[in-house]
């Protein structure tokens, strides 16, 4: 029997080992000549490089997308080369040098790449226009844009499947060589035998593991700060720290405590899911902590891509209340309204008189300066009238609208220590009014300048007529404009930018929207694709690890049948045993991705609670389809050992 011969004599035996691992390399090239495909595709470039920078975004999305594939691949490959060290050992047994093992396992390993590459190519071409109409769709552009096969996608998805191949091959050789015969049979027996932990420091560790998450979390809370790089690093390593922690000595520590109560008596179920754990607790603690820390890391991205997303138009429309916005340009307002009604396009005017000048605001519990700034006062009666739902305060009163107070790093309202104290200066004298409050919302554009102060009108009144000559003092004229079509919005968008000049910044609110769901959802898009490729990863590398010791532990599968155990009392003990290994993970991941997009959410101005669970909960979903697959892989053993 030729070499070539027994390669695929090889492949034919296990490729009930490989289906998933096969399905997934096929996976991620498929999504990789997606990327590829339409860095490259000079249609889809010409259509979107005016809104965002394509080509560099998917450029950075493929990099990160080669990372993932890179380390599954090198990670699931060195899990087969530990489940069949065996089966090498057998054949330098039989006569094959160490070289002609490593050239075996490097056709084997080339055979099943070039196949994965071929089909990960064709399903890529086939799918590629069902992912540009996704993007499409998210990033709100309508037509029909057409997408033809890339060669250089071809080429540069070969260039970095060939480098794979390269890598998986030294592994494979340097697996051959470096092994002797007895560590490749015994491979498959190693493990790590529980044995007592000193009891101070083990209990110490292991209450530093949760000191040190907790930590992470309650400074995520607040490290918006002057330190902020500091503290996001500091938040990181104490997370991952903790995290190791609490794999490698809380959950050791707790199950030995557990079998000392028991005094040794584990009973079948808690032998089945605790024993085997705590005989691999110190192999599985780096796999579990990069695990979740990876998982916390992608949950995060991907709620918050999606949050951003599913909030771009209301955190639009908390920014620009209103769709358009005069100010001091009377002369135009009145033109955009004939152009308007030309059009036939509805819509709503309301002028507003404010005053603007420059204030001081002082605590007045400690009497100290807290801000000079622009002021913009705005009369609560007008803003009712064009549609503002605001309370109109007594007179000598006023209320801060501020939307972006937290994405500032200030407190809170219930923090800021409120009544203050505005004092507006005139020529030696001053006028003081008291601020009462603060409301979370915009009542005027963001861009209009000053801080925007709701008052009575009959406060704004008697602003102008006693502050005329104090610093930066100006009358204000703002004429507003709702148009409640969507279709009509664009239109007038349209109509509206012949009034701005290119060194005017005064956005509206369909131009504003349009730039966010472009950006957002080119984010939205990238992030879930990669935490698809990452999540398929992830899972399938738990797949092949619980496999590998589903077949370590036929024997004693057996051992129990002979016992009188039937396959209902072995399966009770498994299932629990899966539950630790991919729930534990995902429910530790899921904590700390919430931490993480609490702390992001200050860059949101909507409420992204419902989004983030919707994201979490796909991404859980998925992830349990692995801990399925398992179990039903786990029964088909257990079967087998019943026969």
């Amino acid at each position: 029997m030729t070499l070539f011969e027994l390669v695929i004599r090889s492949i034919r035996k296990n490729i009930k080992h490989y289906y998933l691992y096969f399905f997934a390399l096929i996976f991620s090239m498929s999504l990789y000549f997606v990327f590829a495909t339409l860095q490259h595709d000079s249609s889809v470039v010409e259509r979107m490089g005016s809104d965002v920078n394509f080509a560099t975004s998917f450029r950075v999305a493929g990099i990160l997308l080669l990372v993932i594939v890179a380390v599954f691949t090198v990670y699931a490959n060195s899990i087969f080369l530990k489940r069949r060290s065996k089966e090498i050992g057998l054949y330098q047994l039989i006569g094959l040098s160490k070289m002609g093992v490593a050239r075996f396992l490097i056709i084997e390993n080339m055979l099943l790449g070039l196949g994965a590459l071929l089909l990960g190519i064709c399903c890529g071409a086939l799918v590629s226009r069902l992912f540009l109409l996704i993007l499409m769709k998210l990033l709100g552009f309508e037509g029909i844009v057409g997408i033809a096969f890339s060669a250089t996608a071809a080429v540069q998805t070969v260039i970095v499947f060939a480098a794979l191949i390269i890598f998986t091959s030294i592994q494979m050789t340097l697996t051959v060589y470096r092994s002797t015969l007895l560590q490749l049979f015994n491979a498959e027996r190693q493990g790590d035998h529980p044995k007592k932990p000193k009891t101070i420091a083990a209990a110490f560790l292991a209450l530093l593991g949760i000191a040190l998450i907790i930590y992470g979390y309650d400074l995520s809370g607040h490290m918006v700060n002057d330190m902020l790089f500091f503290n996001m690093l500091l938040v990181l390593l104490s997370t991952i720290l903790g995290t190791y922690l609490l794999f490698r000595v809380t959950i050791s520590w707790l199950f030995y405590q557990f079998r000392k109560r028991k005094d040794g008596h584990l009973g079948l179920l808690n032998s089945l899911s605790l024993a085997p754990l705590m005989h691999r607790m110190k192999a599985n603690a780096n796999s579990l902590t990069l695990i979740t820390v990876l998982s916390a890391m992608t949950l995060t991205m991907v709620a918050l891509a999606y949050s951003l997303y599913f909030s771009a138009e209301s955190d639009t429309r908390i920014s620009l209340p209103y769709d358009f916005v005069f100010e001091n340009k009377e002369r135009d307002a009145k033109s955009f309204d004939a152009e308007l009604e030309k059009a036939g396009i509805r819509f709503d005017h309301q002028p507003i008189e404010a005053v603007r000048l420059k204030g001081t605001i002082r605590d007045l519990r400690s009497k100290s300066e807290e801000s000079t700034q622009g002021m913009l006062f705005l009369p609560a009666e007008q803003l009712q009238k064009a549609g503002m739902k605001v309370k109109v305060p007594p007179k000598g009163e006023t209320v801060l609208y501020d939307a972006r107070v937290n994405l500032e790093g200030r407190k809170d309202k219930e923090g800021m220590g409120f009544p203050k104290e505005i004092v507006l200066g005139k020529n030696g004298e001053t006028k003081k009014i008291q601020l009462t409050d603060m409301v979370i919302q915009y009542v005027m554009n963001y861009n209009v300048y000053g801080a925007q102060l709701v008052t009575s009108e009959a406060t704004v009144q008697e602003l102008e007529k006693s502050m005329p000559g104090s610093p930066r003092y100006e009358k204000v004229r703002l004429d507003t404009y709702q148009v409640p079509s969507k279709a009509e919005r664009a239109k007038a968008s349209a109509l509206y930018a012949k009034y701005v000049s290119e060194d005017d910044f005064e956005p509206n609110f369909h131009t504003q929207y349009e730039g966010a769901l472009h950006s957002l959802g080119l984010m939205m898009f990238i992030s879930a694709f990669l935490g698809l490729v990452f999540l398929i990863s992830t899972g399938s590398i738990l797949y092949f690890k619980q496999m590998t010791e589903a077949e370590q532990e036929k024997r004693s599968f057996k051992t129990l049948r002979q016992l009188g155990f039937d396959e209902k009392d072995i399966m009770k003990g498994i299932v629990r045993k899966q539950l630790f290994v991919f729930a534990i993970p995902l429910l530790i991941g899921i904590l700390h991705s919430v931490f993480a997009v609490k702390t992001a959410s200050i860059l949101v101005l909507s409420d992204i609670t419902v989004p983030t669970i919707i994201a979490m909960g796909l991404y859980a979903l998925i992830y349990f389809v692995f801990a399925v697959l398992t179990i039903g892989y786990y029964r088909k053993i257990v079967k087998n050992a019943m026969s």
